[in-house]
């Protein structure tokens, strides 16, 4: 039900640390050092279940049977992956004279079956590839039925590993590859998915700030009875910018370890203003830009058709995106080194060998770390952006945001370096932080096909010429042009518009507009788009100081104060850190949360 005032649930995601532990049985305090240690022998126990579960599972029977999605009896395999692995009779095995409680099974076979269905839908599309690979000549023909399409970036994949397997084996295979044929089995995160468990294992409590979780750990690496297993009782503050949302449900975590310890993964249910697709009049398109993450224009629609102001806006990141750019080049250079040092290891003597495994130790820590700090700065640029254009579209009254369709997209011909920089940009990550914050407000976020937006005119849909280069656009019949993102923003607008009662809705998806329709988008003088801000320098007081000049002095001349620098003029984000969750915090109170 949509309407004025309508509310829906969704999930946002978060993370937090325990502050406190006790063991549930005695009261007694348990250090949170203990925890760690506890937690590390259950995420064991954990990894080397599925590792044997997944390795003994790695044939093409089990992705047949994943792919059919029926069990022994020919019945409906459940959603469930714990429920279904039970159906099918894969059940993890442990080392002789270990216990481990049976809904610990469930979170190592929940874990199993989410990885491996994910690989049968990559099995079947292999299977198609290969069957229409050319060893000759390394081209994969092009699919004959719309099913067998696959992203660009997967059949690259794909056909490298045939092309090096048919090298290998000097000549074409019997018949169509299997995915266990060319890729050797998953490898398994250490991880615990208290979800697929029930109260027995995990229950999860709500105490005013705080979240209770009280979970069964192991007293010891290899348990042999259920007297060593105990249950801790752990308390983790809710993050203060969580405080006062309208949360209906708070779901079980995922508890991994990083380098500061025990790390909660949750997840919960809020209600949020619902959105009404169809009823949509003003839109707001946001294109992909390589000079920046991205920009964004409105199209409105009224009695007279689509009209747009074609003043668009462009995202300023602060100079992120040039610190994205400094830590990508560092990495490459350590990855570069450690290559190099790699091949002369492979050569070297004993002692030699050994001096450079070391240093290749440490250009591996290195870039771990240069790693760690874009995940950093790719989470806040993400952010960032999309709470920028989430506030353009409500000052704009737009309740749909459109943004290019990612898997259509491929960068290419702006050079070798600015084609790997654009690749690597965070867009995915943009998108489902635009997504969430969003709908927070009521707004829609949908995928439009991308072909097209920046080279054909949103008035008469013919190609845009280039006066001024690459950055800009004009198209003389028209009348219409300047910045190339801000009329792509236009068109993708419109498709949003025009394509509003046929959107395609997936589960654990966006929604998304497939077929790209035109209508003549009129320019129009109607304030359409809110007015950007300017920067303003901030008044700086120039008064001299009251001192009485001593006589026979030269008085010292008095310097005015520098102008404000216009960095002045930037609002101050809120702290991220090591927390936040998929809104903008509202307190500087040191809780982890995440995004």
């Amino acid at each position: 039900m949509t309407g004025p005032g309508s509310t829906a649930p969704r999930q946002f995601a978060f993370t937090t640390r325990a502050h406190a532990a006790v063991d549930d049985a005695t009261g007694k305090p348990i250090g949170l050092d203990d925890v760690d240690t506890r937690v590390g022998w259950l995420l064991d126990l954990i990894t080397a279940a599925s590792g044997e579960l997944v390795s003994r599972l790695w044939r093409p029977a089990t992705s047949d049977v994943l792919a059919a999605g029926r069990d022994r009896q020919d019945r409906r395999l459940p959603a469930q992956g714990h429920v279904a692995a039970a159906r099918l009779g894969w059940n993890p095995s442990y080392p002789d004279g270990v216990y481990v409680p049976s809904r610990v099974s469930r979170v190592v076979t929940a874990q199993v079956m989410a990885t491996l269905r994910t690989l049968a839908y990559r099995d079947t599309a292999i299977t198609a590839l290969s069957a229409r690979f050319d060893p000759d000549t390394g081209v994969v023909a092009p699919p004959t039925e719309h099913s067998d399409y696959v992203p660009s970036g997967f059949l690259r994949g794909v056909r490298r590993q045939l092309a090096a397997r048919s090298r290998r084996d000097g000549g074409a295979p019997a018949g169509p590859l299997r995915i266990t044929e060319i890729q050797d089995p998953p490898q398994t995160s250490a991880m615990a998915r208290l979800s697929a468990a029930d109260r027995q294992l995990a229950q999860l409590a709500v105490t005013g700030h705080d979240l209770v979780l009280t979970v069964k750990l192991p007293t010891c690496p290899a348990p042999v009875g259920r007297a060593q297993w105990r249950s801790v009782r752990l308390t983790a503050t809710i993050p203060a910018h969580l405080h006062g949302r309208a949360v209906i449900d708070w779901h079980l975590p995922t508890l991994v370890l990083d380098h500061r310890g025990l790390l909660w993964r949750c997840a919960a249910t809020e209600l949020v203003p619902a959105a009404d697709l169809n009823s949509a009049t003003i839109a707001a398109g946001v294109d992909w830009s390589p000079t920046t993450l991205g920009a964004a224009a409105i199209a409105a629609e009224n009695p007279e058709g689509l009209v747009s102001d074609y003043r668009g806006w462009t995202y300023d990141d602060r100079g992120l995106g040039i610190k994205l750019a400094r830590l990508q080049a560092e990495g490459q250079l350590l990855h570069a080194k450690a290559a190099r040092l790699t091949r002369l290891a492979a050569t070297a003597p004993p002692e030699v060998r050994a001096e450079l495994e070391e240093k290749i130790a440490v250009l591996d820590a290195h870039r771990t770390a240069v790693g760690a700090k874009r995940g950093k700065v790719n989470r806040e640029l993400a952010f960032h952006f999309a709470r920028q254009v989430t506030d353009y579209a409500t000052a704009a009254g737009a309740t749909v945001i459109a943004v290019e369709d990612l898997t259509t997209l491929e960068t290419r011909g702006h050079g070798r370096v600015n084609n790997n920089r654009a690749a690597q940009s965070a867009r995915r990550q943009a998108v489902a932080a635009l997504a969430h914050t969003a709908a927070g407000v009521g707004i829609t976020v949908v995928s439009v096909p991308a072909r097209g937006s920046s080279a054909q005119c949103p008035g008469c849909d013919e190609p845009l010429s280039r006066p001024g280069g690459y950055h800009t656009a004009w198209c003389s019949r028209c009348r219409v042009g300047g910045n190339r993102d801000h009329l792509a923003g236009v068109n993708l607008a419109k498709r949003a518009l025009l394509g509003r009662n046929k959107v395609t809705r997936r589960r654990g998806q966006m929604p998304a507009v497939r077929v790209a329709e035109h209508a003549p988008v009129r320019r129009c003088r109607d304030k359409n788009g809110p007015t950007p801000r300017r920067p303003r320098h901030r008044r700086v007081r120039r008064s001299l100081p009251d001192v009485t000049q001593r006589l026979g002095v030269n008085p010292k001349q008095h310097v005015p104060a520098p102008q404000a620098s216009v960095w002045d003029t930037v609002q101050p984000t809120p702290p991220h850190g090591d927390a936040g969750s998929r809104d903008t915090r509202s307190s500087n109170a040191r809780h982890t949360s995440g995004r």
